[in-house]
């Protein structure tokens, strides 16, 4: 039966997961995944468009309808790249800024419960094994490959 195969089990508690983070999100005007493109200018104001979507592993679209709707909600604003005139800039108002810290301790609190009753071993052996897994963030695996190629 595949509720019985990890695959099944992983897939149920990041929905689960993913649906109390959208919740939590709430209050602060945003929905579920603009937290990760924000995430991206926090780390690193004025990207470009082609930038995020690379960080991101998204598709265009997705990228530019919520860079609008950040946009609309104020949180961020394009600039036209002062070399590249054609290309613009998306950079964070003091709104967007603002939203940093909340995130984080939305995320932070979220994660905590997420592995309430773990050890710190086994929090770390956790991560090693999630992050070796093909298609994680950070792996290095021959299945880590564009997935839309084939």
């Amino acid at each position: 039966m595949l509720d019985e195969t990890l695959t099944y089990a992983l897939i149920k508690v990041v929905k689960t997961h993913r649906n109390r983070f959208a919740a939590a999100l709430v209050p602060l005007g945003l929905h579920a995944g603009q937290e990760m493109l924000l995430n991206q200018l926090w780390k690193e104001d004025g990207l470009t468009q082609g930038e995020l979507i690379a960080r991101l592993g998204v598709e265009p679209p997705t990228v530019t309808k919520t860079i609008q709707r950040l946009e609309r909600a104020g949180l961020l604003h394009r600039t036209p790249d002062p070399v590249r005139p054609r290309v613009s800039r998306v950079r964070l108002t003091d709104a967007g800024k603002a939203l940093r810290a909340p995130v984080e301790d939305i995320w932070n609190r979220l994660e905590e419960e997420l592995l309430h009753g773990f050890t710190a071993e086994e929090r770390a052996l956790l991560a090693r094994l999630v992050h070796a897994m093909p298609f994680s963030p950070r792996a290095n695996h021959p299945c880590h490959h564009d997935t839309d190629s084939t």
